[in-house]
Protein backbone atom coordinates (compact mmCIF):
# COMPACT_ATOMS: atom_id res chain seq x y z
CA UNK A 1 0.00 0.00 0.00
CA UNK A 2 1.19 3.53 -0.74
CA UNK A 3 2.26 5.43 2.43
CA UNK A 4 -0.51 7.72 3.57
CA UNK A 5 -3.24 5.88 1.69
CA UNK A 6 -6.04 3.97 3.36
CA UNK A 7 -7.35 0.68 2.02
CA UNK A 8 -10.04 2.56 0.10
CA UNK A 9 -7.45 4.82 -1.59
CA UNK A 10 -8.31 7.96 0.41
CA UNK A 11 -5.49 10.07 1.81
CA UNK A 12 -5.34 12.53 4.68
CA UNK A 13 -2.47 14.97 4.24
CA UNK A 14 -1.27 16.27 7.59
CA UNK A 15 0.86 19.31 6.78
CA UNK A 16 2.66 20.71 9.82
CA UNK A 17 5.29 23.12 11.02
CA UNK A 18 6.73 23.46 14.50
CA UNK A 19 9.43 25.64 16.02
CA UNK A 20 9.11 24.55 19.65
CA UNK A 21 7.76 21.01 19.34
CA UNK A 22 4.09 21.51 20.21
CA UNK A 23 2.73 21.43 16.65
CA UNK A 24 5.01 18.53 15.75
CA UNK A 25 3.65 16.49 18.67
CA UNK A 26 0.09 17.46 17.77
CA UNK A 27 0.57 16.45 14.12
CA UNK A 28 2.14 13.12 15.07
CA UNK A 29 -0.71 12.35 17.46
CA UNK A 30 -3.26 13.14 14.74
CA UNK A 31 -1.36 10.85 12.35
CA UNK A 32 -1.43 8.06 14.94
CA UNK A 33 -5.18 8.49 15.20
CA UNK A 34 -5.65 8.48 11.42
CA UNK A 35 -3.53 5.37 10.95
CA UNK A 36 -2.94 4.20 7.38
CA UNK A 37 -4.94 7.09 5.90
CA UNK A 38 -2.41 9.65 7.17
CA UNK A 39 0.46 11.13 5.24
CA UNK A 40 2.46 13.31 7.61
CA UNK A 41 4.61 15.94 5.87
CA UNK A 42 6.50 18.97 7.17
CA UNK A 43 5.08 22.10 5.51
CA UNK A 44 8.44 22.82 3.88
CA UNK A 45 8.22 19.54 1.95
CA UNK A 46 4.60 19.77 0.78
CA UNK A 47 4.26 20.18 -2.99
CA UNK A 48 1.23 20.96 -5.11
CA UNK A 49 1.27 17.30 -6.14
CA UNK A 50 0.91 16.29 -2.47
CA UNK A 51 -2.11 18.60 -2.15
CA UNK A 52 -3.69 17.16 -5.30
CA UNK A 53 -3.06 13.56 -4.20
CA UNK A 54 -4.86 14.05 -0.87
CA UNK A 55 -8.58 13.60 -0.29
CA UNK A 56 -8.59 15.71 2.90
CA UNK A 57 -6.24 17.96 4.85
CA UNK A 58 -5.22 18.66 8.41
CA UNK A 59 -3.18 21.84 8.77
CA UNK A 60 -1.13 22.01 11.98
CA UNK A 61 0.98 25.00 13.00
CA UNK A 62 1.78 27.46 15.76
CA UNK A 63 0.45 30.95 15.87
CA UNK A 64 3.30 33.48 15.76
CA UNK A 65 2.60 37.17 16.34
CA UNK A 66 -1.15 36.63 15.81
CA UNK A 67 -0.53 34.91 12.45
CA UNK A 68 0.08 31.45 11.14
CA UNK A 69 3.77 30.55 11.16
CA UNK A 70 5.84 31.77 8.22
CA UNK A 71 6.74 28.23 7.14
CA UNK A 72 3.06 27.29 6.90
CA UNK A 73 2.34 30.50 4.98
CA UNK A 74 5.19 29.65 2.62
CA UNK A 75 3.58 26.24 1.96
CA UNK A 76 0.29 27.91 1.07
CA UNK A 77 2.08 30.52 -1.08
CA UNK A 78 3.94 27.81 -2.99
CA UNK A 79 0.94 25.53 -3.51
CA UNK A 80 -2.03 27.88 -3.77
CA UNK A 81 -2.17 28.71 -7.48
CA UNK A 82 -1.00 25.34 -8.87
CA UNK A 83 -3.99 23.61 -7.21
CA UNK A 84 -6.56 26.42 -7.45
CA UNK A 85 -9.75 25.14 -9.08
CA UNK A 86 -8.72 21.49 -8.66
CA UNK A 87 -9.55 20.61 -5.03
CA UNK A 88 -12.97 22.17 -4.39
CA UNK A 89 -15.14 20.48 -1.79
CA UNK A 90 -12.38 18.50 -0.12
CA UNK A 91 -12.44 18.31 3.65
CA UNK A 92 -10.08 20.12 5.99
CA UNK A 93 -9.50 20.74 9.68
CA UNK A 94 -6.92 22.58 11.76
CA UNK A 95 -4.79 22.20 14.87
CA UNK A 96 -3.19 25.39 16.18
CA UNK A 97 -0.63 25.70 19.00
CA UNK A 98 -0.93 29.16 20.54
CA UNK A 99 0.60 31.23 23.28
CA UNK A 100 -2.66 32.92 24.13
CA UNK A 101 -5.50 32.66 21.61
CA UNK A 102 -4.64 31.22 18.18
CA UNK A 103 -7.54 32.87 16.40
CA UNK A 104 -5.39 34.95 14.04
CA UNK A 105 -3.72 31.86 12.59
CA UNK A 106 -7.08 30.12 12.38
CA UNK A 107 -8.63 33.01 10.43
CA UNK A 108 -5.73 33.07 7.97
CA UNK A 109 -5.97 29.35 7.25
CA UNK A 110 -9.76 29.59 6.92
CA UNK A 111 -9.42 32.41 4.37
CA UNK A 112 -7.01 30.34 2.27
CA UNK A 113 -9.29 27.29 2.55
CA UNK A 114 -12.21 29.46 1.43
CA UNK A 115 -10.24 30.49 -1.66
CA UNK A 116 -9.55 26.84 -2.43
CA UNK A 117 -13.26 26.10 -1.74
CA UNK A 118 -12.38 23.50 0.90
CA UNK A 119 -15.01 22.35 3.37
CA UNK A 120 -14.30 22.57 7.10
CA UNK A 121 -15.44 19.29 8.65
CA UNK A 122 -14.40 19.75 12.29
CA UNK A 123 -14.31 22.65 14.71
CA UNK A 124 -10.89 24.26 15.03
CA UNK A 125 -8.70 22.81 17.76
CA UNK A 126 -6.59 25.55 19.34
CA UNK A 127 -4.33 24.51 22.19
CA UNK A 128 -3.13 27.48 24.24
CA UNK A 129 0.16 27.14 26.08
CA UNK A 130 -0.06 30.48 27.92
CA UNK A 131 3.44 31.45 26.84
CA UNK A 132 3.78 35.19 27.39
CA UNK A 133 7.48 35.90 27.98
CA UNK A 134 10.19 35.60 25.31
CA UNK A 135 11.70 32.69 27.23
CA UNK A 136 8.39 30.84 27.52
CA UNK A 137 7.47 31.51 23.90
CA UNK A 138 10.76 30.12 22.55
CA UNK A 139 10.99 27.20 25.01
CA UNK A 140 10.48 23.63 23.83
CA UNK A 141 6.87 22.68 24.56
CA UNK A 142 5.49 19.56 26.16
CA UNK A 143 1.96 18.62 25.14
CA UNK A 144 -0.05 16.81 27.79
CA UNK A 145 -1.49 13.36 27.18
CA UNK A 146 -5.01 14.80 27.41
CA UNK A 147 -4.27 17.35 24.68
CA UNK A 148 -2.56 14.77 22.49
CA UNK A 149 -5.66 12.60 22.87
CA UNK A 150 -7.75 15.42 21.32
CA UNK A 151 -5.35 15.47 18.37
CA UNK A 152 -5.53 11.69 17.98
CA UNK A 153 -9.32 11.86 18.07
CA UNK A 154 -9.38 14.48 15.33
CA UNK A 155 -7.06 12.38 13.15
CA UNK A 156 -9.22 9.30 13.73
CA UNK A 157 -12.42 11.23 12.93
CA UNK A 158 -10.97 12.54 9.66
CA UNK A 159 -9.80 9.07 8.64
CA UNK A 160 -13.19 7.59 9.52
CA UNK A 161 -14.98 10.28 7.51
CA UNK A 162 -12.80 9.42 4.51
CA UNK A 163 -13.37 5.69 4.94
CA UNK A 164 -17.14 6.14 5.17
CA UNK A 165 -17.23 8.45 2.16
CA UNK A 166 -18.67 11.30 4.24
CA UNK A 167 -15.99 13.50 2.67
Amino acid sequence: MVPGMSEDGKRLLIAWYSRTGASRAMARAAAEGAGEAARLLPAGEVTPEDILAASAYLFVCPENLASMSGEMKEMFDRCYYPVLGRIEGRAYATLIAAGSDGEGAERQIDRIATGWRLRRVADPVILCFDAQTPEAIMAEKTVSAKRLSRCRELGAALAEGLALGVF
